[in-house]
């Protein structure tokens, strides 16, 4: 984004870090530390995906060095399913502030989820995917989508019916 350029103005978000979009958005929070596993934003739409009412792309650089691959699992490193799921969530409210709901975001649940695969500490790109199916705002704001997990290119998650809502 430009300096100075105002978030609601924009329909599209392409090619940024996950800060200087966090930035844009006034206070606008993911999880910080260890557990921020966004890094870089290919794409944040209103418009498009599977079911034209919008989507995400995010991804997150893998390295050896990564703190869970220490503990899960000693000998057999493997990234925990958990944290692919956090990512979707993740993705999922950033697509919500980017679209200006205001509040606490909270992950809500998944309706359905498929392991097809796992990531390794000599992976190098792990992208998240989600495609809005519906959004819905009263007391608060809720979004629903699909949801893919890609590790290098290859399908490794997909999960149907993620929640995410902003309280």
């Amino acid at each position: 984004m430009k300096e100075g350029e105002d978030m609601n103005a924009v329909k599209d978000v392409i090619n940024q870090d996950v800060e200087s979009i966090l930035d844009a958005m006034h206070g606008a929070q993911l999880p910080q530390g260890e557990l921020k596993l966004l890094n870089h934003v290919p794409l944040i739409s209103e418009q498009g995906g599977r079911y034209g009412k919008g989507q995400v792309i995010a991804q997150m650089k893998i390295h050896p060095d990564l703190w869970f691959f220490k503990c899960h699992f000693p000998g057999d490193p493997i990234m925990p399913g958990c944290l692919g799921i956090e990512g979707l969530w993740q993705s999922l409210g950033l697509f919500l502030a980017f679209k200006g709901a205001k509040g606490k975001g909270r992950a809500l649940g998944v309706g359905e989820l498929k392991f097809l695969g796992e990531v390794l500490p000599s992976n190098q790109l792990l992208q998240f995917q989600v495609h809005i199916k519906k959004i819905k705002s009263a007391a608060c704001t809720l979004v629903v989508a699909d949801g893919d997990v890609l590790v290098d290119g290859k399908l490794i998650y997909q999960a149907k019916d993620i929640k995410v809502g902003m309280f």
